[in-house]
């Protein structure tokens, strides 16, 4: 099912209204196909406009909405209403069920129709089931309050059906599951526990297990899921079940225990195996449990809890899901600034030693008024390439820069690239990644932008696309992160190991010290992630860039080296001992080894 063209930028009664003109001018015409268009428009612009079900129920019928794939929600709309005026109430609610499930946050259901307490009666139980279970199911658990308004006429579907249903146990259970993610834990508890009187079953037991755990009444929760199991004793899914519910009332090694008596029986159960990798990598840190669990979400790429165990647990550490936070003092003046109450319109700003020339950049796109002056250039001098053997052997030869320096002072070294690559890049960056799989997945898209246009967007960046300026240091460095995971698809046809891509990677994470070194670390960590044959080569090449900026940060700041120390940490691989000094690095009350 896919949404009918509409942008939403103006009021949405005036776009229905319009609509509702042109079906109008069209029924003059006897042109009913484009008049039912436009009447479907409307009602994805305004589902409740008393005008367009008038115009919908006078002058069109169901052949004028045919079903067909995709079927777009207006025509999904229009036919619940007309079915719903000729007393075919089984199969309306079944498409605006199917609506709601497609566009949860749509108020699709506000209709006098479905308000009625009169309504349950008129449509079977297993229909009234097959709706509430499928809209359920759709649903976060529970939905954002904001949401909620949106799922009232389903909420009150469900009590009605309950007061004409009243010994309807799988309706009970069913209704439950549906307040519950509505925000109604306190009666999804009172369904299922009336479920369970009229006919205990796995499904009411479950259903109250959840509704308790929403209310954090651990106690209650337990004994139902203990219930559930008393049914079915065999049932892993119910197992898992218990084991994350364990897991969230606190006790996380009772909780992997009873995870991994799932394994035990079933050592790649499609529930318990993620939820195991994720309670262990929580247990220990080690990454990889994530890496297992990636792998297996390649070997099964419809598994939506693996999907949800990778990125949850991805959310807890910089750089699996996001860049890390830029900690340059540059970036700390701006939020400074941007946090006063009067404005400051510009000024002179003076550092101790240059900081990487996207910081500066992010600053001078928030505060253009701002003149920087650096003072001084320490050793090792950042404006010059890593060395590439040994701290004190000569700079590794670097082809490709983004940035050449004049003095102190960093200038694109590259062109600008052309507006379609801009907005290929920024429409990524909007959001973070998922995964580092699915951010090197998502990077496809970019394995068609040209080479030159990929670097050109690192240093000149789209615009913000946020009212907020203190946004711009993530901005950036989110755009430059997209920007090197398409690189990372350049000539993806070419063995790692003599490909021009990772080339072009090592150039930018081993030249000028600067937030694109982080970006190119990035790029090749996520095809360490999805590329096997690219670990130990990766390893390498991420352990000896920190080991490098650990070595420098003994005469110098280098404000990249906490990101650095995070994206060690997330290198598949890593030699242990490069691991421990990151691990120290990252903990302010143990002093490194050399």
């Amino acid at each position: 099912m896919a949404p009918d063209g509409h942008d939403g930028l103006n009021d949405p009664y005036q776009e229905a209204e319009g609509e509702l003109s042109m079906a109008r001018l069209a029924l003059d015409d006897g042109e009913l196909g484009h008049a039912a268009q436009h009447v479907a428009t409307a009602l994805l612009h305004a589902p409740d406009l008393p005008a367009a079900h008038e115009l919908l129920l006078a002058r069109l019928s169901l052949d004028d909405f045919p079903l067909a794939e995709p079927l777009f929600l207006g025509t999904a709309l229009a036919r619940a209403h007309l079915l719903a005026a000729r007393g075919g109430l089984d199969e309306a609610l079944a498409l605006i069920g199917s609506v709601q499930q497609h566009e949860p946050r749509g108020h699709w259901a506000d209709v006098p129709w479905m308000a009625g307490p009169d309504l349950p009666g008129k449509v079977s139980p297993a229909t009234l089931c097959t709706v509430i279970v499928g809209l359920a199911q759709a649903l976060h658990d529970p939905v954002d309050e904001e949401e909620r308004p949106a799922l009232e006429p389903f909420v009150q579907l469900v009590r009605n059906a309950a007061q004409t249903y009243p010994g309807e146990a799988m309706l009970w259970w069913a209704g439950s599951m549906l307040m519950r993610r509505a925000g109604r834990a306190q009666e999804a508890v009172k369904l299922a526990e009336h479920s369970s009187a009229l006919e205990p079953s796995l499904q009411a037991a479950v259903a109250a297990a959840c509704a308790y755990r929403n209310l954090e009444r651990w106690t209650e929760a337990e004994a139902a899921m203990h219930e559930a199991l008393r049914i079915e004793p065999g049932n892993l899914y119910v197992r898992t079940d218990l084991a994350e519910l364990v897991h969230r009332a606190g006790r996380p090694g009772e909780a992997l225990r009873w995870a991994e008596e799932v394994l035990d029986a079933d050592p790649r159960h499609e529930s318990a195996y993620p939820t195991a990798c994720g309670m262990r990598f929580e247990a220990d840190g080690d990454l990889r449990h994530l890496l297992d669990l990636a792998a297996y979400l390649a070997e099964h790429p419809g598994n939506t809890h693996a999907y949800s165990v990778l990125a949850n647990q991805s959310g807890t550490r910089p750089w699996l899901r996001r860049p890390a936070d830029a900690s340059e003092a540059v970036i700390n003046v701006l939020f400074q600034v941007l946090e006063q109450e009067e404005g400051v319109e510009g000024g002179s700003l003076r550092v101790s030693a240059p900081e990487p020339p996207s910081a500066m950049l992010a600053f001078g796109r928030a505060l253009p008024g701002f003149t920087l002056v650096v003072e001084a250039v320490p050793e090792p001098d950042p404006r010059l390439p890593v060395p590439e053997t040994g701290f004190d052997g000569p700079v590794r030869s670097v082809s490709q820069r983004v940035w050449r320096y004049e003095g102190t002072g960093a200038v694109p070294a590259v062109a600008p690239p052309g507006q379609e690559a801009v907005q290929a890049v920024a429409v990524l960056a909007e959001q973070p990644w998922p995964h580092l799989p699915g951010a090197f997945d998502q990077a496809v898209r970019l394995a068609a932008t040209s080479l030159d246009e990929l670097l050109g967007v690192m240093v000149h960046p789209p615009a913000l696309p946020f009212d907020d300026l203190r946004a711009w240091p993530l901005w950036l460095r989110q755009v430059q992160a997209w920007a090197c995971l398409g690189i990372a698809h350049h000539r993806g046809d070419q063995p790692w190991a003599s490909s021009e891509r990772r080339q072009i990677l090592v150039d930018l994470a081993y030249g000028p010290e600067d937030w694109v070194s982080e970006a190119a670390l990035l790029a090749m960590i996520a095809t360490a992630w999805v590329d096997r044959a690219a670990r130990q080569d990766v390893a390498a090449l991420v352990g000896w860039r920190f080991l490098a900026a650990v070595q420098a940060s003994r005469t110098r700041p280098v404000t990249i080296l906490e990101s650095l120390s995070h994206l060690a940490l997330a290198t598949p691989d890593l030699e242990p001992g490069v691991r421990s000094l990151a691990l120290a690095m990252l903990d302010d009350d143990e002093e490194p080894a050399p």
